[in-house]
């Protein structure tokens, strides 16, 4: 049956004071605010535009004929890319060949759950999370390694002094080392392997584009970071806010698919992983009444647009289902909307009906929630589910 939630529910995430609606203008640094959802929308599907930001920085000094990964190219190159992988994201294809892969590893956390009676639910999303991550993108070896090297490599990094101090030196060969096991133990005998034998997966697409093991290594993180830690988060989330009200959770455990999915995007529009994107403009740009110079930096404030009253309503900072906007801009929109999105929601649903049906399922302790500045995301740790 359909889902209808009323509204009443708020955010759980505190991200501090929103000025949905509000029109687009310069901050004091020089960089444009954008709060509004047509806005926020317009400026994420102009063309002319780049990405600004992601640690994009990351790449400035890499060299100039190195392909970038996919998330940090614009233009004909990202829209070729984007049309050529846009198979391995299909609903139709998520449904067809990776369910059955969700529903195995959902239920060997739940079985991991009925054992030990109790556990942190973000680690039992990572494990899910990371399995469908690595059959997509075609990563090999152990996936529970492949967990803790992918965590540690994207572990949030104090900002380092000048490059000439020796500390600064030392971060950068750490760094360099988290990303070499990643390459080492998990992409390089995935290579190996599909050199021989393509596996329809995107380290084979990559390796029939030509890519140096350089390029695979970037395009291999980016999305199992993307794939990975947004999932598990939201995994969390959505959770935190089913066990915390019983009409909400009434609403989902009697809903069919669509209807718990619809719910899931609401969640997601009210709370958004990632609360900024970034763009930096490529030529004169109007938005609204106002006109961005080119050159600008733009900061797409995604949470406070989500909750525009002109696009979702007055009653925008409430959970409410049915909802004409669905999840917003939570995924974006234009050349860089998600691809992932549908993988991400059928993961979670699937997790979540299937954990929401076991016996006595509580959560024993609610979730420490922090603000990861690197990335404009939420990170909740330590929400623990038990059986009684």
């Amino acid at each position: 049956m359909p889902a209808e939630v009323p509204a009443g529910i708020g955010r759980r995430v505190d991200r501090g004071p929103q000025v949905p609606g509000c029109p687009v203008r310069a901050g004091a640094d020089g960089v444009w605010l954008v709060q509004d959802y047509a806005g926020a929308r317009a400026v994420l599907r102009s063309i002319d535009t780049c990405q600004a930001g992601l640690g994009i920085e990351a790449y400035d000094n890499l060299p100039r004929k190195m392909r970038r990964p996919v998330l940090y190219r614009d233009g004909p190159e990202h829209r070729e890319h984007r049309r050529q992988t846009a198979q391995y994201f299909t609903p139709r294809r998520v449904d067809e060949e990776y369910r059955g892969l969700m529903c195995s590893l959902v239920e060997q956390q739940c079985d991991r759950l009925r054992r030990v009676g109790r556990a942190d639910l973000s680690k039992l999303a990572l494990a899910v999370s990371v399995g469908v991550v690595a059959e997509v993108i075609g990563l090999d070896g152990s996936r529970a390694a492949l967990a803790r090297r992918l965590e540690r490599f994207f572990t949030e990094a104090a900002v380092a002094p000048g490059w000439g101090s020796p500390r600064a030196i030392g971060r950068l060969l750490y760094e360099r080392g988290r990303a070499l096991s990643v390459f080492l133990f998990n992409i390089l005998p995935s290579m190996r392997k599909r050199r021989k034998h393509r596996c329809g997966d995107l380290v084979s697409h990559l390796l029939d584009e030509g890519c140096t093991a350089l390029e695979v290594l970037g395009e291999c993180v980016t999305f199992a970071g993307a794939g990975m830690f947004t999932t598990r988060e939201f995994i969390t989330l959505a959770a935190f806010h089913l066990f915390s009200d019983d009409a909400l959770r009434a609403a989902y455990t009697t809903a069919d698919e669509p209807g718990r999915q619809a719910i899931l995007q609401e969640i997601l529009r009210l709370e958004p992983v990632v609360s900024d994107l970034y763009r930096r403009t490529t030529a004169e740009l109007e938005v609204g009444d106002a006109t961005i110079p080119r050159g600008a930096k733009i900061d797409i404030r995604v949470a406070a647009a989500n909750l525009d009253p002109a696009a979702a309503g007055s009653d925008a900072g409430e959970l409410r289902v049915p909802r004409d906007i669905a999840e917003g801009l939570t995924f974006g929109d234009g050349p860089h909307r998600c691809p992932g999105a549908p993988i991400a929601l059928q993961q979670t649903d699937l997790f979540l009906t299937a954990l929401l049906a076991l016996p006595g399922i509580r959560m024993a302790r609610a979730p420490r929630i922090r603000i990861r500045s690197n990335m404009e995301s939420y990170e909740l740790t330590g929400l623990e589910l038990a059986l009684r």
